[in-house]
């Protein structure tokens, strides 16, 4: 199993030449004196994770043989089956957050789970072992390690988020390595996105579905400037890497790649000022051109959905067709409540007519005539065929195989 993501080395092997030619060009720009900035940054990156660290061992509680040997035989476990050399301390400490993290101090390795995790994994512990791996993945990848070499990389605009979002990536892939099955990595991953008890009634297959939502232009402009990828994008990733498939996520609007080329990764690193300043000054192009690009998105959604339903319909036509020697005339024929379905969400009325014919009613076009979503049957040699075609629509609305 290649436990790295396919494309964090080559964003990170950019980030590095970026990055390096924005050091020296920042230090010898100013004759070295920033190397003494630099230094003072670190003193006080030092001191203050030095508190964290403090906290860490002087309130957590370590894992050990003694203590929690559970945990700590899968702490072992773990770094045996991805390669860590030299077991990382780990803790578990009480917070407000359900996650766990790695962090890095002085050349020694950490990793804190939090008590919520485990609380919550307590019937399916084997679920835990994902998120072991997922930290490890950190350490052995030495995502901590180059962070400050590619500190100026890390804030330009489409790049900085993309190395962050294929480092969860590649840690996922470890949590994936640690597990022992698909449950585990489901139960892992359910519990971030429904909590403590509502993770064991989540149905992970309709959650999974949800990926498809995410190829629209705002999850994807959302996306693109943020450093964690979907939940359900990762879930849908880890399970198809336990099943040894390939998986192909939804591509994402083109628009949002254009405008996140202009919003730096600022927010998620110092504050989000300049970021908000940005895209603020550039509401008006959303409003211009994001939202009929939307409104055409969602009318090629809804014509998908009359065009679903209306297929399905054309089944029982075909079967009532073969059974009775001549088409049916109704839709109460085919043993629904009433001669018209009005779906009330898509906003779409569908009906059977002469002949077998089935006409989705999609609303009216801006000249006041009744547009239409049309599937007709025709008799060829015994066999029945399906043509699907718009009456009043514009070829752009419709499904693709109705064009």
């Amino acid at each position: 199993m290649n436990l790295v993501y396919k494309h964090e080395k080559s964003l990170f092997t950019l980030a590095v030449i970026i990055s390096t030619l924005l050091w020296l060009a920042l230090i010898i720009g100013t004759f070295g004196i920033a190397l003494a900035y630099i230094l003072f940054g670190y003193l006080f990156f030092l001191f203050a994770h030095s508190a964290f660290i403090s906290y860490l061992k002087g309130t957590g509680v370590r894992v050990s043989a003694e203590q929690y040997p559970d945990l700590h035989e899968r702490l072992q476990n773990c770094c045996r089956k991805v390669g860590v050399d030299k077991v990382p301390e780990m803790y578990l400490l009480r917070t407000d957050f359900f996650n766990a993290l790695a962090t890095r101090f002085l050349g020694r390795h950490f990793i804190v789970l939090f008590t919520d995790v485990v609380d919550a994994l307590e019937d399916q512990p084997g679920a835990i072992d994902f998120y072991i791996g997922h930290e490890l993945g950190h350490i052995h990848r030495k995502h901590l390690l180059w962070s400050g070499l590619v500190a100026p990389a890390s804030f330009l605009p489409l790049l900085g988020a993309a190395l962050r979002r294929a480092e969860e990536y590649t840690c996922d892939r470890y949590g994936v390595a640690c597990c022992s099955n698909e449950e585990d990595i489901r139960a892992a991953l359910a519990a971030i996105a429904a909590g403590d008890t509502r993770w064991k009634s989540i149905n992970t297959d309709a959650y999974l579905a949800q990926a498809q939502l995410t190829g629209g232009f705002w999850m994807s402009f959302n996306e693109l400037t943020a450093d964690y990828p979907w939940l359900t994008k990762r879930m849908a990733a880890a399970i198809a890497l336990s099943r040894g498939q390939e998986i192909r996520q939804p591509g994402r609007s083109r628009l949002a790649w254009l405008l996140a080329l202009f919003v730096p990764r600022v927010a998620a690193g110092v504050g989000g000022a300049a970021s908000l300043l940005i895209v603020v000054a550039i509401i008006g192009v959303l409003a211009a051109v994001a939202v009929p690009a939307y409104q055409e998105y969602t009318e090629r959604a809804r014509t998908s959905a009359a065009y679903a339903q209306a297929q399905g319909i054309g089944q029982q036509v075909e079967q009532y067709a073969q059974s009775n020697g001549e088409w049916p005339t109704s839709l109460e024929l085919l043993g629904y409540s009433s001669e018209t379905l009005v779906d009330s969400t898509s906003k779409y009325e569908i009906s059977l007519y002469e002949d077998g014919v089935i006409g989705a009613l999609m609303g009216q076009d801006a000249a006041g005539e009744d547009m239409y979503l049309v599937l007709e049957p025709s008799v060829e040699e015994g066999r029945i065929d399906w043509s699907c075609y718009g009456q009043n629509m514009a070829a752009a609305k419709l499904p693709p195989a109705c064009r």
